[in-house]
C-alpha cells in the first residue's frame, strides 16, 4: 500500500476555564489535525496543538511541505521514511517547528501503518502492558485557590485517579509549600503527588523550594528551572532527595542523550510533537532503559498510551483531557490505570462531525 492524499485541518478548542501556570496563561487551544490517506479507505490521524492561533499556520505551512516526500511513500517502511524527512529538515534545523512537523507526520504514518496491518501500535512495538498508570493533570492550576485546589483535588480521586500533579510558581516559597501541604493533607497518602514548576524558577530558588518539599513526598519535582539549563537542573537533581522530572521541550535523541549524559533528571518526558514522533519516542525511552531510568509521557494522552504500554520503563501517562472530543472513543480507566485499546493505530480516531464546529 501507498499513501495517496495527505491534507490538514485547523481547529480551535475552547477550554472550560482560564488556565495559568508559571510561564503560560491561555482560554482556548489551537489544534492541527493531519491526515495521511492509505487508500481503501485507510486514513492515519494526527494532530499538532499551539497556544497562539497564528502559530498553526507555521505548523501547517511546515507540514504540507512534506507532501512530496509523503505521496507514494509505503507507510509501513515508517523508519526510512522518518529518516528521510530529518534529511529533509536539515536547513531548517533539528529543531523547533520543523520537528513538530515530522513528529506530527510520523505519528499519522503509523496510526496508518497500524490500520493496515490491523494492530494496535503497542503490539507493533512488542507490548509490555495492557494497562497504564495514569495521573490528574488537567487542573490543580497555579491561579487557583487553596480551597479550590482541596476540592479538585478531592474530586480527581473520586473520579479514580490514584495520582494528581499540582502547580508551583509563586515567588515566595511559603505560598507554594502552603499550596503543597493543602493538597497533600486533603488527599489519602497513598495517592501520589507531583509538582510541576513550569520551569518557573532559578536554580537557588529550587534547590531551597526542593529541601521544604521533600516533607511531602512527592513522586516527582517536574520542570524546576528553564528547560535550556540542563546544568542547573542537574544541579537541582543533586541536591534533592525527590524525582526531578523534564524533557518536554526537548527534542530528538541527541537532546535527551545530553540530558542523561548531565544527569539533568532521574524521568524522562518525551514529548510525542518535540521528540519526533512515534518512531523518536521509542528510541529515547529504550536509551532511557538502557540507564535504568522511567519514562513517562506529555499530554497527547490518547497517542502517548499505546507507546507508554509499549516501554518496559514506562511510569505514568500524562491525562489531559483538552483533546478529549477530538476522538469518537473514550479513555478508560480503571483501578487508576487507563485500559490500552486493542483497536488498531493509536486505537482513537477523529469524530469529523463534532470537530466541524470548532474548525478555523
Amino acid at each position: 500500500m501507498r499513501i495517496v492524499d495527505f491534507r490538514t485541518m485547523r481547529v480551535e478548542l475552547p477550554l472550560s476555564r482560564p488556565i495559568k501556570t508559571a510561564i503560560h496563561d491561555f482560554r482556548s487551544v489551537g489544534v492541527l489535525l493531519i491526515f495521511v490517506d492509505g487508500g481503501d479507505g485507510l486514513v492515519g490521524e494526527s494532530y499538532l496543538f499551539a497556544f497562539d492561533l497564528q502559530r498553526l499556520k507555521v505548523f501547517e505551512e511546515m507540514v504540507l511541505g512534506f507532501r512530496p516526500a509523503l505521496i507514494g511513500a509505503d507507510p509501513e517502511l515508517s523508519e526510512a521514511l522518518w529518516r528521510k524527512l530529518w534529511r529533509d529538515i536539515n536547513f531548517f534545523g533539528h529543531k523547533g517547528v520543523a520537528v513538530f512537523a515530522l513528529s506530527g507526520v510520523d505519528m499519522a504514518v503509523w496510526d496508518l501503518r497500524g490500520k493496515i496491518l490491523e494492530r494496535p501500535i503497542h503490539r507493533l512495538l512488542g507490548g509490555c502492558r495492557s494497562a497504564v498508570p495514569t495521573y490528574a493533570s488537567g487542573g490543580l492550576w497555579l491561579n487557583a485557590s487553596i480551597d479550590e485546589l482541596i476540592a479538585e483535588a478531592q474530586a480527581f480521586v473520586a473520579e479514580g485517579f490514584r495520582a494528581v500533579k499540582m502547580r508551583l510558581g509563586h515567588s515566595r516559597i511559603e505560598e507554594d509549600i502552603e499550596r503543597v501541604r493543602a493538597v497533600r493533607a486533603a488527599i489519602d497518602p497513598d495517592i501520589a503527588l507531583m509538582a510541576d514548576a513550569n520551569q518557573g524558577f532559578t536554580v537557588d530558588h529550587a534547590i531551597r523550594l526542593g529541601r521544604r518539599l521533600e516533607e511531602f513526598n512527592l513522586a516527582w519535582f517536574e520542570e524546576p528551572v528553564p528547560a535550556y539549563d540542563l546544568e542547573g537542573s542537574a544541579r537541582v537533581a543533586a541536591a534533592l532527595d525527590t524525582p526531578i522530572a523534564s524533557g518536554e521541550t526537548e527534542y530528538a535523541r541527541y537532546g535527551f542523550r545530553e540530558m542523561l549524559r548531565l544527569r539533568a533528571v532521574d524521568v524522562l518526558m518525551p514529548d510525542l510533537a518535540r521528540v519526533g514522533g512515534v518512531s523518536e519516542f521509542v528510541k529515547v525511552g529504550h536509551m532511557a532503559d538502557a540507564q535504568d531510568v522511567p519514562v513517562s509521557s506529555h499530554i497527547f494522552t490518547e497517542q502517548s498510551l499505546t507507546l507508554m504500554a509499549a516501554l518496559g520503563n514506562g511510569t505514568y501517562l500524562e491525562h489531559m483531557p483538552w483533546f478529549g472530543g477530538l476522538f469518537r472513543e473514550k479513555l478508560e480507566m480503571r483501578d487508576g490505570s487507563v485500559i490500552v485499546p486493542e483497536r488498531p493505530g493509536f486505537g482513537f480516531t477523529f469524530d469529523l462531525d463534532r470537530i466541524e464546529r470548532y474548525r478555523l
